[in-house]
């Protein structure tokens, strides 16, 4: 798919593959955080439970990187939608103006009179 044209969206938009690369990374990068979160959030249950005070405390630094993880989580999410907004625009702009080839270029359509 390198370098093709991904027209997977509804309305029938174009998307150029390295859009589509960028926003599968990021959705990889968020399922890990996600993942991680999970593991995080047992142990936090874990050592809540046991009620012993060495884990109770520990519990304090768990929640921190929770929290931070949160963030990245959201700070992703907002960049992913920065950048869908922007490849949209992008596509729309192009489209107008022609179409839009596989190298993310647009060209002009020539309209015949007669």
């Amino acid at each position: 798919m390198e370098g093709g044209i991904y027209t997977g969206i509804g309305n029938g938009t174009q998307l150029d593959s390295k859009v589509v690369q960028t926003f599968q990374k990021s959705f990889v990068q968020v399922q890990d955080i996600l993942d991680q979160n999970r593991l995080l959030i047992n142990e936090i249950n874990q050592n809540h439970e046991s009620k012993i005070p060495d884990n109770l405390s520990r519990n304090v630094g768990l929640i921190r990187e929770l929290n931070n993880n949160i963030r990245r989580v959201v700070d992703l999410y907002a960049d992913l939608s920065s950048n869908f907004s922007r490849s949209m625009e992008a596509s729309s702009e192009a489209e107008s103006a022609g179409t839009l080839k596989s190298d993310g270029k647009s060209s002009e359509k020539r309209i015949r009179s007669g």
